[in-house]
């Protein structure tokens, strides 16, 4: 592979892509080497690229992609050896038109391409405003799915805007999702299934590294996991439905003629909780670690849309999910390097903890006398 990059003159300014330096147990990978992605050298070559949409677009590209340029600069959104990358190929004749292409392995891009188009299809028709981000194409030869750019921007940046019509876009995220949950399996195809053990697991080995660094907060997250075992059995269940997977805020654009959702790739069989209780998470994330107020109206705008009041059941387990997404993603959104590591993970495993306490309270589920803190200390659990 770093022969064939060098070929296709990628591998510059560096002499090798690849080394093992054992004294700091150290492996460096450098773009586009990747074995598990053997595309990737000739994805990273502008000439070749150029053939490329040539070549898939005259064949199968809708009537409304734009015309083609000659020459392409490539640039590399994301690199992460042996799981995914994202590439953006800009023109470089001068006009604006992008395209991404995101790299698959096996049979997960022709999976996610029809996934991504039947939801397009489904929220047009289903949820007035909303749509997802619609795949250009799937080239099987490369494993890669051809995405537009979008115009918006994500409902992450409006936070910070504090914009005129924030609650509206909330309400018109919980709109889509709740029409996306009525996309039936049998239209969207095949797809894995995941449940609540399996969401406990991922989150469970994803807080590993916490547990080395942090005791007490480790013994505090098993303590979490093991109340969210037995209370999942309290809860009432629903069968498995279409679900997103990674509904964040990240991934709903607020754009000039509507919202639009996007990344398919994680959809499956599965509790809709899940979704409710992933956005509600990243929702907490933000307001609490920006020390932004607003957490509470942005929560009601958000389950106002999806309509909530008619899935009390659901609401239920979502919270529980909640509890669950906020470990996971203190695991991913707290850097490591942040000096207020430690201060920060433990305030989110604290919030966690109080989800929790007020899920237990709404079940009647009594407090046990002794829990461990995330401070370490024991305590007496309580509804905040």
């Amino acid at each position: 592979m770093q022969a064939e990059a060098r070929r296709h003159g990628v591998a510059a300014p560096f002499e090798r892509l690849s080394a093992d330096l054992a004294h700091w147990s150290m492996h460096i990978s450098v773009s586009p080497l990747d074995s598990h992605f053997p595309q990737l050298v000739r994805l990273m070559d502008p000439r070749y690229v150029a053939e490329m949409l040539a070549t898939v677009y005259s064949a199968s590209a809708p009537a409304s992609t734009p015309a083609l340029a000659d020459r392409y600069a490539v640039i590399s959104i994301r690199y992460r050896p042996g799981q995914r990358h994202v590439l953006r190929y800009d023109r470089l004749d001068g006009a604006k038109t992008r395209v991404f292409a995101k790299l698959y392995r096996d049979e997960d891009g022709a999976r996610t391409f029809r996934v991504a188009t039947q939801a397009a299809e489904w929220l047009e028709q289903q949820a007035e405003g909303s749509t997802a981000v619609r795949p250009l194409v799937y080239v099987a030869e490369h494993g890669a799915v051809l995405y537009p750019a979008l115009s918006g921007e994500p409902l992450t940046e409006t936070f910070w805007r504090h914009a005129c019509g924030l609650g509206r876009w909330l309400g018109r995220a919980g709109t889509a999702l709740r029409a996306l949950h009525l996309l039936s399996p049998s239209v969207a195809g095949p797809l894995p299934a995941h449940d609540f053990a399996a969401e406990l697991g991922q989150t469970a080995r994803a807080s590993d590294f916490i547990r080395a660094l942090l005791p007490s907060v480790g013994a505090a997250i098993d303590a979490l996991f093991d109340r969210a075992r037995e209370l999942y059995q309290r809860l009432p269940q629903e069968p498995p439905t279409f679900t997103h997977g990674d509904f964040k805020s990240e991934h709903v654009w607020c754009g000039p003629y509507g919202l639009i959702l996007l990344d398919f790739d994680s959809c499956h069989l599965g509790d809709p909780a899940l979704d409710i209780g992933k956005f509600l998470a990243h929702l907490q994330l933000w307001h609490v670690l920006n020390e932004q107020p607003g957490l509470e109206p942005a929560r009601q705008a958000f389950l106002a849309g999806y309509a909530v009041g008619k899935s009390k059941e659901r609401l239920l387990r979502a919270r529980l999910y909640e509890v669950v997404e906020l470990v996971k993603i203190t695991t991913r959104r707290v850097p490591l390097f942040d000096p207020d590591w430690t201060s920060r993970t433990e305030r989110m495993i604290e919030r966690a903890h109080s989800v929790m306490c007020r899920l237990e309270l709404m079940m009647g589920v009594p407090a046990a006398q002794a829990r461990p803190s995330v401070s370490g200390k024991e305590h007496t659990a309580h509804a905040r």
